[in-house]
């Protein structure tokens, strides 16, 4: 009698993980086709309209670029995290504090010159980012307490926080009633490189450099990767395995609280709760997408960001819902994720007595 049993393969399949992707967006894409048939939208032409709204033009671009700005650097974060195998889900809080951070530099002292307040918005960003992640990490190595849900809770909190400032002592009085702040002069907006894309993306491509360097070529970051293999071990060879853990949660809160001060100074010009559209969730997704590669993050980061683009597209030809955005999302990751199986297993013919 003929049977299969599961084997796992010697070493993954060369092209495997390109090819696994690409079958799994075919894939996703197909379902969202239908789930747009079923409710009597043309499949075809919402495709169409999707790749039109995110790749197709200049404009649409540089939407796209803008927009994987602050996902790639809050995904970097969460990579380092995921890393040492700390399940840090709060990059979205984090991203609130940097914002908040940057606010306060610039509502305590406009009047200071570009070369002074644009250094402590990022020093301010990058503390108050850093700090939101590493009560939790505290947290957990003092007290036992997981830090997915620490941080999961710490995400609310950090978007309250923003929320209760710009609903009160940093309104601005002439915004008849709408929650933000005074404009920032222009001595706190990061200006524009290329088009309408700003500097931002050169902050991005330095974080990735220097994080790159970090950890393939420092004491640091060989124990952080011998950390995340087997945290026993690390702890047996005498690496300091709590302060590690509090130190990639304070690399991701920077980093993530960079990302919110970007979006706030280049994007918007002032704080706003119109900033928390969910970019340090949707870095979960592209960590895992890129499996916590670097250069992966910035492809995928660029997807990502290219389908919210895209779905906003659908949205004003087809009156698509907004959440079908991470619909979409959710079936990229969950084939990508279901497909690496066949990558690293095979199915073996075999008989049975």
């Amino acid at each position: 009698m003929l049977g299969f049993t599961i084997e796992k393969r010697q070493e993954p399949l060369k092209w495997g993980s390109f090819f696994i992707f690409l079958v799994a967006l075919v894939f996703s894409l197909g379902v969202s086709g239908l789930l747009l048939a079923i409710q009597g939208k043309p499949p075809l032409e919402a495709m169409y309209l999707l790749w039109d709204g995110a790749f197709a033009h200049d404009w649409a671009l540089e939407d796209t670029v803008l927009k994987a700005i602050p996902i790639f650097l809050c995904s970097l974060g969460v990579a380092v995290c995921f890393r040492m195998q700390i399940w840090n889900i709060g990059a979205e809080g984090q991203y609130a504090l940097g914002a908040v951070g940057a606010t306060w530099v610039v509502l305590s002292m406009p009047d200071a010159p570009m070369w002074a307040l644009l250094p402590l918005m990022f020093l301010a960003a990058a503390v108050l980012g850093g700090l939101w992640a590493i009560i939790p990490a505290l947290l957990r190595e003092k007290m036992g307490l997981n830090e997915i849900i620490s941080t999961l809770m710490f995400n609310y909190i950090g978007i309250l926080f923003l929320e209760f400032l710009v609903y009160g002592a940093w309104k601005d009085p002439a915004s008849f009633g709408f929650p933000m702040t005074i404009m920032f002069p222009d001595t706190a907006i990061i200006g524009e490189f290329f088009g309408r894309i700003h500097w931002g993306i050169l902050v991005c491509a330095g974080a990735a450099a220097a994080l790159t360097v970090f950890l393939k070529h420092t004491r640091l970051g060989f124990e952080i990767m011998v950390s995340g293999e087997n945290p026993r071990a690390a702890r047996y060879a005498r690496m300091p395995y709590s302060a590690l853990v509090v130190l990639v949660m304070g690399i991701c809160g920077a980093l993530a609280g960079w990302a919110g001060l970007i979006e706030t100074s280049a994007t918007l010009n002032r704080l706003q709760p119109t900033i928390m559209v969910g970019y340090g969730f949707t870095a979960i997704v592209v960590a895992w997408l890129a499996r916590l590669r670097i250069t992966s993050i910035a492809g995928y980061s660029i997807l990502l960001a290219g389908l919210r683009v895209g779905v906003e597209n659908l949205q004003l030809e087809l009156q698509v819902p907004a959440s079908f955005t991470g619909i979409m999302q959710g079936l990229i990751l969950l084939s990508v994720l279901a497909g690496q199986f066949f990558n690293w297993y095979s199915f073996q013919r075999s008989k049975r007595g």
